[in-house]
This record gives C-alpha cells, sequence and structure tokens, in this order.
C-alpha cells in the first residue's frame, strides 16, 4: 500500500511529470508549505488540486480554505520557496482557484486527527 494510500491524501493531478519520484520529491518539498492560520501542511489539507511541469517551470494549481485569505500572499512565497530548493526548476508559479470549493472531504486521515474531525 502506497503512503498515499495511508495517508489518504487527497487527488493531486501531474501534467508533464510522470515519474512517481520526482512527483513524491515534489509533494514532500510542499509537505514544508504550512497554513499558518490552520498550523497543517497545504498537501495534508487538500489544498493543490495541480501540478504542472514544463521544462524547468513548475506551477502549483492550489485553493485556500477561505476566499479573501489575509495569508494568501504568505502561501504562495512558501510554495515558491520550498519548490526552488529542489534544484531541478528554475520558475515556479502558483494559481490560487476557488473552482472547485475547497472543503472539508479533501483534509487528510492525518489533518482529520490533528483537528480533531476523524
Amino acid at each position: 500500500m502506497s503512503d498515499d494510500a495511508l495517508l489518504q491524501l487527497a487527488p493531486i493531478e501531474f501534467v508533464g511529470v510522470n515519474d512517481e519520484e520526482e512527483q513524491k520529491r515534489i509533494v514532500d518539498a510542499l509537505m514544508n508549505v504550512i497554513d499558518p492560520e490552520i498550523g497543517m501542511d497545504i498537501i495534508n489539507l487538500g489544498l493543490v488540486y495541480e501540478i504542472h511541469v514544463e521544462g524547468k517551470k513548475l506551477m502549483v494549481i492550489m485553493t485556500l480554505t477561505a476566499i479573501g485569505c489575509p495569508l494568501a500572499g504568505t502561501i504562495v512565497n512558501d510554495v515558491k520557496q520550498s519548490i526552488l530548493p529542489l534544484g531541478t526548476y528554475e520558475e515556479v508559479e502558483v494559481e490560487i482557484v476557488y473552482s472547485p470549493p475547497w472543503d472539508r472531504d479533501r483534509l487528510s486521515r492525518v489533518a482529520k486527527m490533528a483537528l480533531g474531525m476523524y
């Protein structure tokens, strides 16, 4: 059973990167990005919907738990700073979307337990 299955992470669509080891490196890096209001990483919160890679450019398409989050800029910067040290990508973009809207069903098992929702 994979780690994702054990954690019950929300699915992330990868475009342009089929190598599972590289996908894992990216996800592991993004697990260092903490939503400062909730105190949990953006992967376990299920905020990341898609990751697109084109050459040396990586784009993260993600959402936030609430529209108008005052810390959106901080989270976007943290995403960029988590990916650049991988040394594979020279440019990182983050697109914040609100469709589909985030809901608690995207929380991982770890997040549900930590937030007392399991």
